[in-house]
């Protein structure tokens, strides 16, 4: 090889590597996962919220996003994403407190979930979840109630309403064991 073509050579895995350095990093595809997770493919919906878990954080936005979907299925997807998630998706600790308002059952009561997986993080949605112990299905009373027991000390407010809770509706050994763990007994 000669010596003009080895510094040609050079200089052309030069450019190639400037190039390289100035082309966007690849990461996840947020936005396809997102298209997946809202599609009807179940295999596909079941990988897609997979990655998003493992994906954490970063992904919390799109799924807030999804919260407001006007398609039930989609809000109970984002929903049951951000349950897998634990306290890496606190940042939807409010939206998921809107979402315990949510007409639909299965989007309530996934929204119960995801706040009781994260726990202590989930405690902007506490007075969202004092509410969710009146509402009209008992699943997601008893969710509501275990949450508020996960969130731990911060959920002190709700105290009254569990005791409450406990006089008045079937779920009367979760909210004492809710209120047990608030005072840490």
């Amino acid at each position: 090889m000669t010596r003009a073509r080895r510094r040609g050579l050079a200089a052309l895995g030069l450019v190639l590597a400037l190039s390289a350095c100035r082309s966007k990093p690849s990461g996840p595809d947020v936005a396809g996962l997102i298209a997946d997770l809202k599609g009807s493919d179940a295999q596909k919906k079941g990988q897609a919220s997979l990655a998003l878990v493992r994906l954490g954080e970063p992904a919390v936005p799109a799924l807030i996003e999804m919260l407001k979907s006007p398609e039930p299925g989609e809000r109970a997807s984002a929903a049951s994403t951000l349950f897998g998630m634990g306290e890496k998706a606190h940042a939807a600790a409010p939206a998921l407190g809107e979402a315990l308002s949510d007409m639909e059952q299965q989007v309530r009561m996934g929204a119960a979930m995801a706040l009781e997986n994260m726990g202590p993080a989930a405690a902007p949605a506490v007075p969202a979840l004092i509410t969710a112990l009146k509402d009209s299905d008992g699943m997601v009373r008893q969710r509501a109630v275990i949450a508020l027991g996960a969130i731990g000390p911060a959920a002190e407010a709700a105290v009254p309403a569990l005791a409450q809770a406990a006089r008045n509706d079937p779920q009367h050994s979760a909210a004492e064991d809710a209120i047990q763990r608030i005072r840490k007994r």
